[in-house]
């Protein structure tokens, strides 16, 4: 594994002969293309890159990708402890403390051969099974990051001084499903955005082009909206990402009430998950930055546990006052089910099941 060369993949997109990695944001705005990941605690890893091309995803070859079995999968979180979560955030809401809150859980299966595990051989897998609008992989070996994303959802995207984001809120295995609270959801972060947005940009020029489209993606539909705005000329990125980072959607609003609150109920660090996985173009004043869901990556650090290196996994659901416990704890089966399987080569072998609510906790499993 650490043999395979630095790499960064976004769609078509294809990056390598890694020139220098840094962690501070106002390198984005100095020249070079840039491969960026940034984990929700606020750990930020950009690396330049020299080569740039737009090549074909590989297609995945069977027994490219071998991961974890079905069976290891276990949640920082089990369906106790989520559901618990939920009721405390019900609380907070009736309290005044919060309007709504994301709980997430980070699911994780130890490597059969962590030396042979390449994410870029997932995200081939991931391009074939379950594609999506920010797909991509950052392989850093000797950075520690090794990502692979299958992400929806558009954290930033940059064109000159007008940016845009596209927060998703609200989820159902079809359009019939999604509820009342899925709505109000949905517009409670579409304000959190605009609000972050609004610190950066000029007075006046942060428009909500769409509301709560209904989109679909493998297995369910969500409802995205887009946020627009016009940069100031002074706002670089070192600006741009403290007011708009951790993503609203995968925080809450208030963002800081909903930040404390997810520190109390949950179990373990996201990394890489909800946090912001993408590319900039300093040369040409572009960037796209994902939303780090739908996201797996590799753990070599002490802390994977005696199994040693880790594959991990997050999965989450806004908590609002309207919130089911029962109901958002399926919400976060629905999202990963079909994910582990595809990661755990099961899915091939039985696609109803992997698309179903509850298959792992159906089956006596913790994920």
């Amino acid at each position: 594994m650490h043999d395979l060369a630095p790499l960064a993949r976004f769609g078509n997109l294809v990056a390598s002969g890694l020139r220098d990695v840094t962690h501070d944001p106002e390198a984005l705005d100095s020249t070079g293309f840039w491969a960026v990941a940034a984990d929700f605690e606020g750990h930020l890893t950009c690396a330049r890159f020299d080569d740039v091309r737009t090549e074909p995803v590989p297609a995945a070859l069977p027994g490219q990708w071998r991961g974890p079995g079905a069976d290891d999968w276990t949640s920082s979180l089990d369906h106790a402890a989520y559901t618990s979560g939920v009721r405390r955030i019900r609380e907070h809401i009736a309290a005044g403390d919060v309007y709504q809150v994301n709980l997430c859980r980070v699911l994780s299966a130890p490597l059969p051969d962590p030396g042979a595990a390449d994410v870029d051989a997932l995200t081939a897998l991931l391009a074939r099974e379950h594609p999506a609008a920010y797909a991509g992989t950052i392989r850093l070996p000797g950075h520690g990051v090794e990502i692979a994303t299958a992400s929806p959802e558009l954290y930033l995207s940059r064109d000159d001084l007008t940016v845009e984001s596209g927060p998703i809120k609200g989820t159902a295995r079809t359009a019939a499903e999604l509820l009342d609270k899925d709505r109000a959801e949905n517009v409670m972060i579409v304000d959190l955005v605009r609000n972050d947005l609004g610190r950066v940009c000029a007075p006046g020029s942060v428009t909500v082009p769409a509301l709560m489209r209904v989109e679909p993606y493998p297995g369910l539909v969500h409802l995205v909206s887009t946020v627009r705005g016009e940069l100031t000329e002074k706002a670089g990125w070192s600006d741009l990402l403290p007011a708009t980072f951790p993503p609203g959607s995968v925080t809450g609003a208030p963002k800081s009430s909903a930040l404390t609150i997810i520190e109390e109920l949950e179990a373990e660090p996201r990394g890489p998950y909800c946090g912001g996985i993408g590319w900039v173009d300093a040369d040409r004043g572009t960037a796209s930055l994902a939303v780090g869901i739908r996201t797996f990556w590799i753990d070599r650090t002490e802390t994977a546990g005696a199994a040693g290196p880790v594959l991990r996994f997050g999965a989450g659901a806004g908590i609002t006052w309207g919130s089911d416990p029962e109901g958002e704890w399926r919400e976060t089966e629905l999202k990963a089910a079909r994910l582990l399987a595809l990661a755990s080569g099961v899915y091939g072998a039985d696609r109803r099941e992997a698309d179903e609510y509850g298959t792992y906790e159906k089956s006596g499993r913790t994920a």
